[in-house]
Order: structure tokens, then C-alpha cells, then sequence
């Protein structure tokens, strides 16, 4: 009975104390105390890294958003610039964060924090990228400020999470435009014009990305286009197709000898080798 009205005082006294927090805050936000709001501001902010806590950060927000444009040009501004971005950037607001990081390292080029501010916009855009197959904008941003903090800190406190960003964010591209590949390949018996679009695009795609982990497919489905476009070709067509198709085996083969794709590929090439046999 006793632990039980002490629980009950204890909620009490804790809510009593929130409401006057609260009231205090909100008195803050409407007074003119500029120091006392950077004060806060600064101490809401080092909470919220302390506890993983959203709700300081956006309290922290609404006080570094009154009072940042009267710190412009005065010793605390590059302080209270960085910790604005920052707070923007632990709210997952990444839009507002990759904009308030640019503005900072332009205000304050020869900053301590120029460096952690460089990766921060970067990784901004990389939490931004979308799945692969919506638009990629942000995604090529996103490796274009990675490439550019590794640039310009070389020997940076970040460079092994940026090379990987980069590399996945690459791949992402990479699986973009093979699906786009294959699905010109995956309707082709519908149009046939579609087959030579596969060959082209699968080409491109081998010309362009060398390191990739989709180029086996590459190779498998550039083969299967051709097959398929030969083997449902007039007869004046038939024979260059098939040989065609067999040179874009023989790439496959020199490749992955034992590769994935081998039993399939196997079978068509004994059709196309049953099939010139007829001319």
C-alpha cells in the first residue's frame, strides 16, 4: 500500500515537473532572450545525441530556427550553423540537412568540422536514394558528393563508410539498368524489335560497368535475345543470326565456363547447331 501511493506521488511530482518544463519552453520560444535560446538550444540539442531522443531534437529546431539568422557573422554563428544542419540530420529530415551543411561549409570554409559536414551531406543524399527502379536523381547526387568528400579528405574519418555508400549506390544504378536490359529481353516474344533492343542495351551495359555483379546475366541474356531473335527470323536472316548467337555463346563461355546460366545456355546452343546445319 505504501510502495503504491509512492508510485503514485512519484507520477505526480513527474508530471508537474514536465508541465512546468513545458511551460518554461514555451514561454522561450515566445520571449526575445536570444542567449537564453541558444543556451537551451545547445543543451535540448546534447540531450537528444545523450538519449537517442527525436523529441529534443525538434525542440532544439524550433529554437535553432528563431535565432540562427541573428548569429550570422558573430563568433557563436559557425557553432550554432553546424548544430542546425546537425539537428536536422538526426531527425532523418535529410532534404534540410544536405541544404544547411551546404550553406555551412560555404560560410565557413576553414572549419574544424568542414570534414564531418562534407560526409554528412553526402550520406544525406544517400539516405535519400530511392529503390532502384524509381527515378535515380538523388542516387547519382549522392555518389557525386561521396566521390567529393573522398576527394577532398583523403585520409578523412569517414572514407571506408563513404567507399561503401559509393559501391552500393553504384550497384543500385548498375541493377537499374540491367532490369531495364532484361525487360526488353522478357517481352521480346511479343515484339521481336525488342530483342535487338536487349542486344544493344545488353551491350551497353557490358561496355560500361566492367566490375559488375550482374554481368554474368549480361552475357546470359545478351545470348538468349539473339537465340531468340534467330531462331523466330525469316530464313534470309536465320543463318547470320545464329552465328551471331553463337559468338555471344562463346563470350559466355569464356567467362563462366561453369556458370549459372549453363544448362539453359547449353540447350539453345544445340538448336542453333541442329538449325545451321540446315544451310
Amino acid at each position: 500500500m505504501f510502495l503504491q501511493k509512492m508510485k503514485k506521488a512519484l507520477l505526480i511530482v513527474g508530471v508537474l515537473l514536465l508541465t512546468v518544463s513545458c511551460g518554461e519552453y514555451q514561454k522561450l520560444l515566445k520571449s526575445d532572450e536570444t542567449g537564453k535560446k541558444y543556451t537551451a538550444a545547445e543543451q535540448l540539442y546534447d540531450e537528444g545525441k545523450a538519449e537517442d531522443s527525436n523529441k529534443k531534437f525538434r525542440k532544439a529546431l524550433r529554437l535553432f530556427e528563431q535565432i540562427v539568422p541573428k548569429y550570422r557573422g558573430k563568433p557563436q554563428g559557425e557553432k550554432l550553423s553546424f548544430l542546425f544542419a546537425d539537428t536536422y540530420f538526426e531527425l532523418g529530415d535529410y532534404y534540410n540537412a544536405s541544404y544547411q551543411f551546404e550553406r555551412f561549409s560555404q560560410s565557413y570554409p576553414k572549419s574544424q568540422k568542414l570534414e564531418e559536414a562534407a560526409y554528412k551531406k553526402a550520406k544525406s543524399f544517400y539516405e535519400l536514394s530511392p529503390r532502384y527502379d524509381i527515378d535515380q536523381t538523388d542516387t547519382r547526387k549522392a555518389i557525386t558528393e561521396l566521390q567529393s568528400y573522398l576527394n577532398a579528405f583523403p585520409q578523412g574519418d569517414h572514407v571506408e563508410q563513404a567507399n561503401e555508400m559509393a559501391t552500393e549506390l553504384r550497384v543500385k544504378l548498375e541493377k537499374k539498368e540491367f532490369e531495364i536490359a532484361k525487360q526488353y529481353h522478357l517481352t521480346g516474344e511479343a515484339r521481336s524489335g525488342n530483342y535487338r533492343a536487349a542486344i544493344t542495351s545488353f551491350n551497353n551495359f557490358l561496355s560500361e560497368n566492367p566490375g559488375s555483379p550482374f554481368r554474368e546475366g549480361a552475357y546470359y541474356y545478351r545470348f538468349d535475345s539473339a537465340y531468340r531473335l534467330a531462331i523466330n527470323s525469316f530464313r534470309d536472316l536465320m543463318e547470320e543470326r545464329l552465328k551471331t548467337a553463337m559468338e555471344y555463346y562463346k563470350d559466355y563461355k569464356k567467362y563462366y565456363p561453369e556458370g549459372e546460366y549453363t544448362e539453359p545456355i547449353e540447350a539453345s546452343v544445340e538448336e542453333i547447331q541442329s538449325r545451321l546445319q540446315n544451310f
